[in-house]
């Protein structure tokens, strides 16, 4: 067995919550899964592009408490506004959080935590669910492992009147520690949400994350939800979203892939009422030598669903990217709309991209077009902005950040769109290549 996985056998035994909600039984089963398994390695389609070699080799202690720089903390969320709950190294922060404006009637909002320690053992059934893919470990390690996290409910016909903002924080501390989060969304019928989750760090570190995300929307529910992952540079991010979609539901997302040396986020989406709709945009910048893997998995089920999926990737020095974007559509799923566009810039030369659009139809009288391409800027158009006077970096980053921002178009225009701008332009700056 791998030095990592010997290091979370060794963190579940310390585990404080083990059974509580009765999941103990379920929580071993899990972790006996991931023993089994192991990490998938380049024989597994779904991994061939994210080799995690080095990985196996890396030991991790449990973040089971945090010590930080109370001045650095209150400056790092300074521009997160409320409502918000705070999390440092895995663990919730009461201090820094604030859920006055969610406090509301038909919402309720808790840290898994206190679910856990105070709630009734239904309120924690997600947790329950078991993951049977061999290429799935790090979902079972967080079956295994995960104590703390978001859940939030929101009842029928409720809209949350605000952005629910999310900080999870890494300290910096200089022991790298692992952190396995749960979090669980439902909305139900006509109820309306934004969400807006921040992953940021206070210093640098080689720690690692886990998120596993459930989302549930009922008929006519609507969900708006961002996803900032701006990790420091050594930093391993694991997250994992399933949602899945009732009649007429709409489900809006945008993920801006920044930080951490290895990152991978897996959407997988089931459109299971009819006419229900997702729309799904992100920016994959992998600079350096990081590694920043994005797969999307999305099912037709029902009939007169759809989907547009636009995601934008950038590569310079050694960095490496890879994208998937699997749509099936299921037999049944007539009328079925779905449409993927993954273009990417290669800005260096020893950088890498691989993309792999995968559309598969077993229905009828559907619509349905998937591309993906792999370039560099273009020449004319850098030509002509040099003939205006702009100097080569300068005009190479005004067309790199056209290049990515159309895919902010998902978020409605205001004050959170102008802030997501503002944070992707300073990430793009002064790595727009030679």
């Amino acid at each position: 067995m791998s030095a990592l996985l010997d290091s979370f056998a060794a963190a579940f035994d310390g585990l404080a919550q083990r059974d509580a909600a009765g999941l103990g039984a379920h929580r071993r089963e899990a972790l006996d899964a991931a023993l089994r398994d192991g990490l998938p390695g380049s024989r597994s389609e779904a991994w061939k592009y994210t080799p995690l070699r080095a990985m196996e080799r890396r030991a991790f202690v449990p973040a089971t408490d945090f010590a930080v720089d109370s001045e650095a903390l209150i400056a790092a969320l300074a521009d997160i506004p409320f409502p918000r709950m705070v999390f440092v190294d895995g663990r919730y922060d009461a201090a820094h959080s604030d859920l006055a404006a969610m406090s509301m009637p038909g919402i309720d909002v808790q840290p898994l935590s206190q679910v856990l320690r105070t709630g009734e053992p239904r309120d924690a059934n997600f947790l329950a669910r078991r993951f049977a893919g061999a290429d799935e470990v790090f979902a079972n390690l967080n079956a295994a492992l995960a104590e703390e996290g978001v859940v939030i409910r929101l009842g029928h016909e409720c809209p949350a009147a605000f952005p629910l903002h999310l900080a999870f924080v890494a300290s910096g501390r200089e022991q790298a520690s692992a952190a396995h989060l749960r979090h669980f969304v439902d909305l139900r019928n006509d109820s309306h949400l934004s969400l807006v989750e921040h992953h940021l760090a206070l210093g640098e570190h080689r720690g690692l994350s886990n998120h596993v995300f459930h989302v549930h929307l009922g008929q006519r529910a609507g969900l708006e939800h961002v996803r900032v992952q701006s990790e420091a540079a050594g930093a391993s991010v694991f997250a994992r979203t399933d949602a899945v979609l009732a009649r007429d539901a709409r489900y809006a997302r945008l993920d801006l892939e920044l930080g951490a040396s290895l990152s991978r986020h897996e959407l997988n989406v089931r459109l299971e009422g009819d006419h229900a709709r997702l729309i799904a945009s992100g920016v994959l910048f992998a600079d350096g030598k990081r590694h920043v893997d994005t797969r999307l998995g999305i099912a037709h089920i029902a009939r007169d669903t759809a989907c547009d999926l636009f995601w934008r990737g950038l590569a310079t020095d050694r960095g490496r990217a890879a994208f998937h974007g699997g749509i099936v559509i299921r037999e049944g799923a007539d009328g079925s709309n779905a449409s993927l566009s993954n273009k990417n810039l290669l800005l260096s030369s020893q950088a890498e991209i691989d993309t792999q659009p995968v559309l598969v139809i077993h229905a009828d009288e559907v619509q349905a077009a998937h591309g993906a391409t792999v370039g560099q800027l273009d020449p004319t158009a850098l030509f002509y902005l040099r003939t205006r006077g702009l100097p080569e970096a300068e005009a190479r980053a005004l067309l790199t950040a056209a290049f990515c921002r159309e895919a902010l178009n998902v978020v409605a225009a205001g004050a959170l769109r102008d802030t997501l701008t503002a944070m992707l332009d300073a990430r793009l700056a002064g790595a727009t290549g030679p």
